[in-house]
């Protein structure tokens, strides 16, 4: 069967918002894990992603693999509808005959990813925070009111009497995105809600460079040629191509995604180092913690993107947002 004509950017957008809706649901709890390991530096809080998940679920619950996810829900609609349409609309551009070469597929991916940063840096910006907390309050051990007592009884009566330890990892303090991007915004403006946004861009638009011809190509495999139409790709065609495109360009990148999360966490655990920018931040990274560092959290992003992108594409081409406005119409 032939491919259906060009989409309108209206059906684009709402293709692209729902793949990220769907795609982030599924995938949101190995992101958690993800940031928090990219962000251990001296105090080793977690071995891994799933002794992660398991110590987040232990100490904040199963909606504590969560925290950060209404910001993400909210803003990857646009994220994601920018990132997919804005990649059809330049290909679309770039094409002559119905044929692009490699360089415009390339040039494509670059401008998706620029385009998208607009919505990213403030989303990614805001979710860090909100994931990192959990791993803040885990180096942070909390004196109860009875080891209160028990000190001070130490001190004037000989041995405190038994007491219950206070769990190894306390639930973090509740906070919000709005709370945050309201102090933001009070104490560094606009500007707060983008910083690290020179990281975004120097991690996304690589991303896009190499996720979106690789999928393309992908994509196309087995695929017939009638008249000047390629054939349309199958769901499960265009969901493997997805994956193994996704987790390639997420690997790829890890280093860059590093750099992003270290920039823009705002909160610091003890003997953690504070950075003046990608330089400062690379330089740091590499004499302190040595080349390996750049690849914390590398696995958890192939498993998060992977997935993400394979659901994205499957749920975009679809074509959930043509029927919808088809329905509307």
């Amino acid at each position: 069967m032939a491919e259906k004509k060009v989409s309108s950017l209206p059906a684009k957008l709402i293709n692209g918002g729902v793949a990220g809706l769907v795609g982030v649901t599924c995938v949101f709890p190995i992101d958690l894990a993800k940031t928090r390991l990219q962000n251990q530096q001296g105090v080793q809080v977690y071995n891994g992603m799933l002794d992660c998940l398991a110590k987040t679920i232990r100490s904040e619950g199963y909606f504590g693999c969560y925290r950060g996810a209404a910001v993400n829900l909210t803003l990857v609609t646009p994220e994601k509808a920018i990132k997919l349409a804005a990649n059809d609309v330049f290909r679309q551009k770039l094409s002559k005959d119905g044929h692009l070469p490699l360089w415009g597929e390339v040039l494509a991916g670059c401008g998706a990813g620029t385009c998208q940063v607009v919505v990213t840096t403030p989303m990614e910006m805001l979710k860090i925070q909100l994931q990192d907390a959990g791993r803040l309050a885990a180096q942070r051990p909390v004196t109860t009111p009875a080891q209160a007592a028990a000190s001070g009884t130490a001190q004037s009566l000989g041995p405190p009497p038994t007491v219950r330890p206070p769990p190894p990892h306390p639930p973090p303090p509740r906070t919000s995105a709005t709370s945050i991007t309201v102090q933001l915004l009070k104490t560094r403006g606009l500007a707060g809600l983008y910083r690290g946004a020179g990281a975004t861009l120097m991690r996304d638009v690589p991303f896009s460079m190499i996720y979106f011809p690789l999928f393309a190509n992908l994509n196309a495999l087995g695929r017939e040629t009638v008249g000047d139409v390629q054939t349309r790709a199958p769901f499960w065609q265009s969901f493997v191509s997805g994956c193994g495109a996704g987790s390639v360009a997420a690997v790829a990148v890890t280093p860059l995604d590093v750099i992003k999360t270290r920039l823009q966490t705002l909160q610091k655990g003890d003997g953690e180092d504070t950075y003046k920018g990608i330089v400062d931040c690379t330089r740091r990274i590499m004499m302190r913690e040595g080349p390996s560092a750049f690849l914390k959290g590398a696995a958890c992003r192939a498993l998060v993107i992977a997935p993400l992108f394979g659901i994205a594409q499957g749920v975009y081409f679809l074509g959930v947002g043509e029927t919808l406005l088809g329905l509307l119409g």
